[in-house]
């Protein structure tokens, strides 16, 4: 098994480490340098731009036991009743203009991971101006504020320790960040770390509660590396206690083959994302890069519905614009092109994104995964669990699928929800679902262009669904 220290093949760690690392921000230099107008008023409820860092003890000795932890349900893009869409590797600082972010915006995307040679603090600026424009939101890459507390620097108070910073030093950081970029209603949250090793961890910890104590409006994410130890995720829940359990892991392969692997990492995080009782979000793979392939406007929606079915509640798209030949690792073009053309894999995007992922997503979003499990499919992937009878469902047949189960957060409620989704993304499948008649009373139907469920009654439904589809059903439990 490999360590989660080591990355399993070419991950996003290689591009977001370039992104701007020695540029020079705004945020150090205060607010002399020119910027678009910030909200007068910003619903993230910032306190006031101030010099001062801020009073609470616990963080000041480095102790983040006592910061209260804000409820996913409080935070940007984790909360609130509409289903995340975002995007890495957005266009680079000479293609940020207003047209460009509305392109994004039409596409069906919310909001935006900054990159792509934006390093800069009045770029960072221009871009928080140009999606609070087109109705975006941003997760800003501060290499020079916020890396500098949670990854360049670890966080102690022992001024001995090689390349640390103290808690004092670690606040006055992050304030600058956010009296910079706080006043913009686009601002989302803070991109703290992509892929740490578990060595990270506790200096992470710190620099969550410092974000927490000082803009707890803001969420503060993390991306995790693909991993098939699931002590790695585990870890990250207890130690830094996340907003969000994220992590890429690229499936279609070179010559048309799968990760193997690919099933266990999703369930793993899923079950970590369970443990900590906050959102799972994951990766898409949107391009050909060294050892993959360039996926089809199927494979786009079949990497979505896997994803739907084992529990996510946030989908982020790598990339979006295409990273050029000089990164070194073969990127094939994504949804746009170096050059800003638009690729079929844009209209894919921006027809899954608001004719599907966003209705159905919707209804997702508040529900508790509860179990996972695949139909019909021998032998089974790595990880996974395969179907047998329930009380509610007592058989299905023909077509392999794979089936995530829901249920309410209240604990009291008897209804259920199934995913079912295709387990091919090259082919259409013919599934039939056999319900429990004396549990299962009634059988809705998701029907995504009025974001309403149809009924349905009887004690069997077959799932009709193309190549990469899925289907929501609502089951009424007695």
């Amino acid at each position: 098994m490999q360590s989660p220290h080591q990355k399993l093949g070419p991950t996003r760690r290689t591009l977001l480490l370039g992104a701007g690392a020695a540029a020079a921000t705004a945020a150090t230099a205060g607010p002399a340098l020119a910027a678009p107008a910030a909200d007068s008023t910003s619903p993230t409820g910032l306190p006031p731009r101030t010099s001062q860092v801020g009073t609470t003890a616990q963080v000041a000795q480095g102790n983040q036991a006592d910061v209260p932890i804000p409820s996913p349900d409080d935070l940007p893009l984790t909360g609130g009743p509409d289903f995340p869409i975002g995007l890495f590797w957005p266009p680079h600082p000479y293609e940020s203009t207003a047209k460009r972010f509305t392109e994004i915006a039409d596409a069906g995307f919310d909001f935006v991971i900054s990159g792509n040679y934006a390093g800069d603090g009045n770029i960072f600026m221009h871009q928080l101006d140009l999606a609070r424009t087109a109705g975006l939101q941003m997760l800003i890459s501060d290499d020079i504020q916020i890396r500098n507390m949670s990854r360049w620097f670890s966080i102690s108070d022992q001024p001995t320790d090689f390349l640390s910073i103290t808690p004092a030093e670690a606040r006055e950081f992050y304030t600058r960040a956010r009296d910079a970029y706080g006043p913009f209603s686009s601002l989302a949250g803070f991109n703290f770390y992509d892929e740490p090793g578990a060595g990270w961890f506790a200096t992470l910890a710190k620099a969550l509660a410092v974000s927490r104590e000082l803009a707890p409006q803001l969420l503060p994410y993390v991306n995790l590396l693909p991993s098939d130890d699931p002590a790695y995720y585990n870890a990250f829940v207890d130690v830094v206690k996340p907003s969000l359990v994220s992590f890429d892991r690229y499936p279609l392969l070179s010559d048309g083959r799968e990760d193997g692997n690919y099933f266990h990492n999703w369930s793993i995080v899923r079950d970590a994302a369970l443990r900590g009782n906050v959102p799972a979000w994951v990766f898409i793979q949107t391009l050909a890069y060294n050892g993959h392939r360039e996926p089809t406007a199927a494979e786009l929606l079949w990497q979505i519905n896997i994803s739907l079915a084992y529990g996510a509640k946030g989908i982020q798209y790598f990339t979006y614009w295409t990273p050029e030949a000089a990164r070194g690792e073969g990127f094939g073009p994504a949804l746009i092109t170096v050059d800003g053309k638009r690729t079929p894999r844009y209209a894919a995007a921006k027809n899954i994104n608001n004719g599907w992922l966003h209705p159905v997503g919707r209804e997702l979003k508040p529900l508790v995964s509860e179990s996972v499990v695949h139909a019909n499919e021998t032998p089974l992937p790595n990880g996974t669990v395969g179907f047998t009878p329930t009380d509610l469902v007592t058989a299905v047949a023909g077509s392999a699928a794979v089936i995530g189960t829901f249920r309410s957060r209240d604990a009291a409620a008897t209804d259920r929800w199934l995913l079912v989704a295709n387990r091919s993304h090259s082919a259409a499948a013919r599934t039939t679902l056999t319900f429990n008649p004396a549990k299962v009373t009634g059988v809705d139907v998701f029907h995504p262009v009025s974001a309403k469920f149809g009924a349905n009654r009887g004690a069997g439904f077959q799932v009709n669904l193309p190549a990469g589809g899925a289907q929501l059903l609502h089951l009424h439990v007695r």
